[in-house]
């Protein structure tokens, strides 16, 4: 029973049921907890980092996550949420050179009294030209793989990106010993390092040859599966590294990363006529974080040799966030405003 004295209410083993919540924030915006939660699991996830432009680009690198239980938060309270987006790909024959290299991504946070704050994916680079001239790739929540680097070269060896402590990993490096043929590096991702170029045969001399092996531009780096929302899903995938006239794109990590530009079928000079998928580099996927795809040497379409083209965007991050469901067994003594609350919200039982 249930006794209204001097503004409170007595009540024998009143219970407050609260449904488990789940949120997921693909923009920016505010997350307003339930009235009895004291703590939150989360998983926060950074906007992608570009794949570099023009020649042999390096993939970007995926967005930092972090994932954990146990974030204190007060109940009924308002929190800012910030979803990070994807860098920019690197543009296509760009001058200055350096405006050639991928963007970072944008940093993600939740904004609960203890913040939580993943870094936006680093950018890969580029080669820049056929003189293959590489370029130190970024460091992100997972670092960017850097474009192909002759070993004849000024700036060889050149750096992958680092990715930071708990949220990513390192991208892959190009860098390859002349006169072998080079391609662009994997981006990291949340679970592996992105993977080196693959170094193929000699550029052919002749007229008609064929460069055998044909290098393949490094694989993304894999991401990390979640089952915050329920079944396994894998987020933050680094982009794959471009490929070119005598090499092949590399495969986006598992987790939304792009792959790696790869040839067009074609003329490349020299009497020679190439065969490929024709693939341009691909962005990452929005909402998972992932790196986009290093660009490819080749890209005219039908016309097959021409012009190279950019790189892939980052894909965008991600904020989701669960509240625990359950009883709540209260002390015996409401105040009125309490109930009123409860038994407006469905949550009251008595």
């Amino acid at each position: 029973m249930a006794n209204a004295n001097g503004g409170l209410i007595g009540v024998d083993n009143p219970a407050i049921v609260q449904p488990e919540v789940i949120t997921t924030f693909t923009s920016s915006g505010t997350l307003t907890t339930a009235p009895y939660t004291t703590a939150v699991e989360y998983l926060v996830i950074a906007g992608g980092g570009g794949g570099g432009g023009s020649y042999y680009a390096g993939g970007g690198g995926a967005g930092g996550l972090r994932t954990a239980t146990g974030n204190p938060v007060s109940g009924g309270s308002p929190y800012p949420i910030t979803v990070g987006g994807g860098g920019a790909g690197g543009t296509n024959l760009a001058s200055p050179a350096t405006n050639s290299l991928g963007n970072k991504g944008s940093n993600s946070v939740l904004g609960t009294p203890s913040p939580i704050t993943s870094e936006g994916g680093g950018f890969g680079s580029s080669a820049e030209g056929n003189a293959i001239d590489g370029r130190d790739a970024g460091p992100g929540g997972s670092g960017g793989g850097t474009g192909a680097c002759a070993s004849i070269r000024a700036q060889y060896p050149v750096s992958a990106g680092t990715g930071a402590s708990g949220q990513g990993n390192p991208g892959g490096h190009g860098n390859y010993p002349y006169p072998q043929w080079g391609s662009g590096a994997g981006g990291g991702g949340a679970g592996a390092a992105g993977s080196n170029a693959n170094q193929g045969g000699p550029e052919p001399s002749t007229p008609g040859a064929t460069a055998a092996p044909l290098a393949v531009g490094g694989a993304g780096g894999v991401g990390v599966a979640s089952t915050i929302t329920g079944s396994p899903v894998f987020y933050a995938g680094g982009g794959g590294g471009g490929g070119g006239s005598y090499s092949l794109g590399g495969a986006g990590g598992n987790g939304g990363g792009g792959q790696g530009g790869d040839r067009f079928p074609g003329p490349v000079g020299g009497g020679e006529t190439i065969t490929g998928p024709g693939i341009y580099a691909q962005d990452g996927t929005a909402n998972k974080g992932g790196g986009g795809g290093g660009s490819n040497a080749v890209g005219a379409g039908p016309a097959g040799a021409g012009p190279p083209t950019t790189g892939g965007a980052g894909g965008s991050g991600v904020v989701i966030v669960k509240e625990a469901g359950g009883d709540t067994v209260g002390s015996g003594i409401w105040d009125m405003n309490s109930v009123y609350d409860a038994v407006k919200a469905g949550t009251w039982s008595s």
